[in-house]
């Protein structure tokens, strides 16, 4: 695979440009509806081949609105993401993620004079309305929703770790010209600063950078150590250091290329409902009383660029740009444990389904793989079901892994039945939310003392196999 095309892009405009360079952008000059048109195309394109990214610059009822969708919703657009060439194979990316990873960390650099402090607005003057084209993504949702943001908060306890500051995306429902509602599930590191502060009786600062460049995107939206810096793993995913500023108002690090920073507080022990929203599992996830953000101030490009993102039925631009970080995430954690674990794909749903090849050093064994996938921190609230394979089957590969779940599994003994454990309460087949039984699936070939079945003469490839797969790939390509 070809590595040395690194490319580093400082803001979502260097991107967007690339992308269209590589005929991963389409521009739609003609004049549509915000809704239903917005959210359609950005559902629709995921059925058109390579699924590039959308760029609408004339929306009904906005003047001078420019919208971005989809731009990490492919695996071109994903390799573009990284710098690698569009056609790069997708475990290919993911290993190229997970070599990268091993740079971390990148500290960042700071640079003054960001491009979003053209235009500032505070107090009452803060109106998202002005400036955000927000739109709603699916009919049921109970308003708009920003769903593509960096938000950026510290530990209140210890402000001063750059570490446990932390940047995700989470969900924010726009509530009035200067409120929103955000929703931090209890596994994710927002939700615990937001404790620590309510428990001193204070709010929490935060600041929410809309319209960043891909890097920035894939760490926020990757699940790391709480005192892991999300922009020191931007930097090891762009190869040098990830240009950062600081927020006049909270003094919080953003981004440095965003398109849009608002600046506020979570108001503490302060709720009100919330949702409900089309979610990425599918299904919609109702109304809930949650946070409560109030903006103070506001900061943005001329003319800045309002990216967003659709998601729904899988598969969605959400599945693209959170897959390959929770097999990267995932396949380390399992490494330190277990050397013998070869591959995770947790491509599905992020991760409430993950499939796992290992080799096996005693009966048993792949057993107790899958019951570590589902204590690591992200399979805590999120690995609902694990199929471990053999080393020989890439998970990957989704008609060996059938294969190996038809031929290897044996109900009676294959099948690890764990009752009432955690699970993200969006997931709609918790009961109560929150708990669910989860299922370990053993798709490996018994080893001793696990003498079942008879899998003595398995049919191997051919020596030749490997070389002919790349003399057939080079003739369709038409090389020599």
């Amino acid at each position: 695979m070809e590595r040395t095309r690194l490319m580093a892009y400082d803001d979502l405009r260097a991107f967007l440009a690339e992308l269209d360079k590589n005929g991963q952008l389409l521009s739609i000059s003609e004049e549509v509806t915000a809704e239903p048109d917005l959210a359609a195309a950005a559902n629709a394109v995921s059925r058109v081949e390579g699924s590039p990214a959308l760029y609408f610059d004339n929306v009904q009822g906005f003047r001078d609105a420019k919208i971005a969708l989809n731009v990490h919703g492919s695996w071109p657009n994903h390799a573009l993401a990284l710098g690698l060439p569009p056609d790069t194979l997708v475990r290919e990316q993911v290993e190229e993620f997970a070599r990268r990873w091993e740079n971390f960390p990148v500290p960042p650099v700071r640079r003054v004079s960001p491009p979003w402090a053209e235009n500032t607005r505070t107090g009452d003057e803060v109106n998202i309305f002005d400036v955000l084209p927000v739109f709603r993504l699916n009919d049921g949702d109970s308003g708009f929703f920003l769903d593509k943001a960096a938000v950026v908060s510290r530990d209140p306890t210890d402000p001063g770790n750059f570490g446990k500051q932390n940047v995700g995306i989470y969900r924010l429902e726009v509530k009035g010209p200067r409120r929103l509602g955000l929703q931090p599930a209890p596994m994710h590191d927002i939700a615990i600063h937001l404790q620590r502060a309510e428990e001193s009786h204070e709010d929490l600062p935060i600041a929410i950078a809309v319209g960043n460049d891909p890097a920035i995107t894939l760490a926020a939206a990757t699940p790391m150590a709480y005192d892991q810096s999300e922009y020191e793993l931007a930097g090891a995913l762009r190869g040098e250091p990830a240009p950062i500023a600081t927020a006049p108002l909270t003094g919080l690090d953003v981004p440095w290329g965003s398109e849009v920073v608002l600046e506020g507080v979570v108001e503490g022990r302060k709720r009100e409902l919330e949702g409900p929203f089309g979610e990425f599992t599918g299904h919609y996830s109702g109304g809930r009383k949650m946070p409560v953000v109030r903006v103070d101030r506001i900061s943005y490009r001329t003319n800045p660029i309002y990216e967003s993102l659709y998601l729904g039925m899988p598969w969605t631009e959400l599945d693209y740009l959170i897959g390959p970080a929770t097999c990267v995430q995932l396949y380390q954690q399992l490494k330190a444990d277990f050397p013998e674990v070869q591959a995770v794909n947790a491509m599905y749903t992020h991760g409430l389904l993950a499939i796992i090849s290992t080799k096996t050093r005693y009966g048993g064994f792949a057993k107790a793989v899958g019951m570590r996938a589902m204590t690591t921190p992200h399979g805590l609230g999120y690995c609902k079901m694990v199929i471990v394979v053999d080393a020989e089957v890439d998970p990957f590969d989704l008609p060996r892994v059938m294969w190996a779940m038809s031929t290897k599994v044996n109900a009676a003994a294959d099948l690890v039945n764990l009752p009432n454990l955690s699970v993200l309460h969006l997931d709609p087949s918790s009961e109560p939310a929150g708990i669910s039984n989860k299922l370990i699936i053993d798709a490996t070939t018994p080893v001793p003392p696990d003498r079942r079945g008879r899998f003595e003469q398995a049919v191997h490839d051919l020596p030749e196999t490997g070389d002919w797969v790349r003399r057939l790939q080079a003739v369709r390509k038409g090389k020599p």
